[in-house]
C-alpha cells in the first residue's frame, strides 16, 4: 500500500518467457496485487507464471481484497443498477479464466485469455479485475521488462497523493531519448503523439505510446473498460475516453529502456495507419459526446463550420487548378474570390476552435 491506499500492477503478457520472471521478481513490495493477464501465449509464459505463483504461495498479501458488493438502500438505487450492469457486461470482455483459488488473498492474480485479442484487451481484463476489487491505484507494466520498477512509485504517487486520475510516463522528455529510442520508433511515436493531442484534447501530452501508466479507481469507474481498443492503439483510445469523462492527467518523466532482451511485436508502419484512422474517428466522437451531448461548447460549432467551409472550397480549388494547368484561359475572378473567402474562413474557424479546445482542457492537465 501507499499512504493506506491499495496499489495493483497489471502486466499484459504474450510470449514473454524470457522476460516475465524478471518482471515479476522485481515488482516493489508496496504493490498489493500483481495482475498478470496472459493473452493466449504459445510459449512457456503461462507455465513460468504458474510456477512463480506456486513457489511464492507462502508470500501472500497481508491485505484481503474482496470483490465489491453493493447493499441496496433507499438512496442508492442508481448504484445498484450500475453494479448490475457491470456484472452483466462480462460477455463483452475477451473470454478468460481466473486461475487463482483464493484471489482475495493471493498477491499474484493470474488471468488467462482463451483467445488472443491484443495488448489492449489484456489490459482491459486487468483493469476490470482491479475496478471490481476497488483498487485505489492501478498501474500498467509491460511483460517484456522495458519498464524500470524503481520508477513505479513516481508513477503512482500523483494518483495517491494528488488525486490525479491518470498518470503516464514520458520517455521523450528524457535527455537521452533521441540516442536510446530507435529512430523509426521515435518518429512514429512523435507522429502519433501529435494526432493524439488533437483527437484526445490533452494538448500538452507527448509520448502517447508509453505504456507505463497509473489510473485511479474513479477513472476506471468513469469509462467503459470493455470498449477500450484491443490492440496497440489502446493508449491513444484510452486518452480520448478519459478526456470525455473529464479526467485529470499528469506526465512523469521516465527513462527509455531498450535492448534488454525484449522482442517488439509491433510493426510500426502497419500500426500508424490503423491508429491514425482510430484517432480520426475518436476526434469526432469526443466532439459530439463532450461538447454537444454532455456539455455544449461553441468550439463544437466552430470545428464543424471549418470542416464545411473547407469542403465547399475544394471544388473551387479544383476548378482553379484545372484552368491554370490544363487550359490557356484566365481564372474567373469570382472563382478566386470564392475560394479565398471559403478557405480563409475555414482556416480561421479551425484556429479559433483549436484555441478554445486547448483553453477548455487546460484544467485537466496537472
Amino acid at each position: 500500500m501507499l499512504n493506506d491506499k491499495t496499489v495493483a500492477v497489471v502486466i499484459p503478457a504474450f510470449n514473454e518467457e524470457s522476460q516475465i520472471l524478471q518482471v515479476l521478481s522485481t515488482i516493489p513490495a508496496f504493490v498489493d496485487r500483481i495482475v498478470v493477464v496472459d493473452d493466449c501465449s504459445t510459449d512457456k509464459t503461462p507455465a513460468i507464471v504458474s510456477q512463480f505463483i506456486l513457489e511464492n504461495s507462502n508470500n501472500q498479501s497481508h491485505i484481503t481484497i474482496p470483490e465489491k458488493q453493493v447493499v441496496p438502500t433507499r438512496y442508492n438505487k442508481a448504484d445498484v443498477i450500475l453494479n448490475e450492469i457491470l456484472r452483466n457486461e462480462s460477455r463483452r470482455y475477451t473470454p478468460s479464466l481466473l486461475t487463482n483459488k483464493a484471489p482475495e488473498k493471493e498477491r499474484v492474480i493470474f488471468i488467462r485469455h482463451k483467445q488472443n485479442a491484443g495488448v489492449g484487451a489484456a489490459i482491459a481484463s486487468g483493469y476490470r479485475w482491479c475496478r471490481d476489487h476497488q483498487i485505489a491505484c492501478t498501474a500498467v507494466m509491460a511483460g517484456d521488462g522495458q519498464m524500470d520498477p524503481d520508477e513505479l512509485r513516481s508513477i503512482c504517487m500523483p494518483v495517491i497523493l494528488e488525486g490525479i486520475d491518470y498518470v503516464k510516463g514520458n520517455r521523450l522528455i528524457h535527455r537521452s531519448s533521441w540516442l536510446v529510442i530507435p529512430k523509426t520508433r521515435f518518429l512514429g511515436n512523435s507522429i502519433l503523439s501529435i494526432l493524439t493531442k488533437i483527437a484526445s484534447g490533452y494538448w500538452h501530452i507527448s509520448d502517447t505510446q508509453s505504456g507505463y501508466t497509473a489510473i485511479s479507481l474513479q477513472a476506471l469507474e468513469s469509462i467503459t473498460i470493455h470498449d477500450i481498443y484491443k490492440r496497440y492503439g489502446m493508449p491513444n483510445d484510452l486518452l480520448v475516453k478519459l478526456n470525455i469523462a473529464f479526467c485529470t492527467i499528469k506526465e512523469v518523466g521516465i527513462k527509455p529502456v531498450y535492448d534488454i532482451g525484449e522482442r517488439s511485436k509491433m510493426k510500426i508502419f502497419s500500426v500508424i495507419p490503423r491508429i491514425s484512422w482510430l484517432l480520426f474517428k475518436s476526434f469526432f466522437i469526443r466532439l459530439w459526446l463532450k461538447y454537444l451531448i454532455r456539455d455544449f461548447h461553441p468550439l463544437f460549432l466552430l470545428y464543424h463550420f471549418s470542416f464545411v467551409l473547407g469542403a465547399l472550397s475544394v471544388p473551387y480549388l479544383m476548378k482553379i487548378v484545372k484552368i491554370m494547368y490544363f487550359t490557356t484561359d484566365n481564372v474567373p475572378t469570382l472563382t478566386v474570390l470564392a475560394f479565398t473567402f471559403l478557405f480563409i474562413s475555414a482556416f480561421q474557424s479551425l484556429l479559433f476552435a483549436m484555441w478554445m479546445d486547448i483553453q477548455d482542457n487546460e484544467r485537466l492537465y496537472k
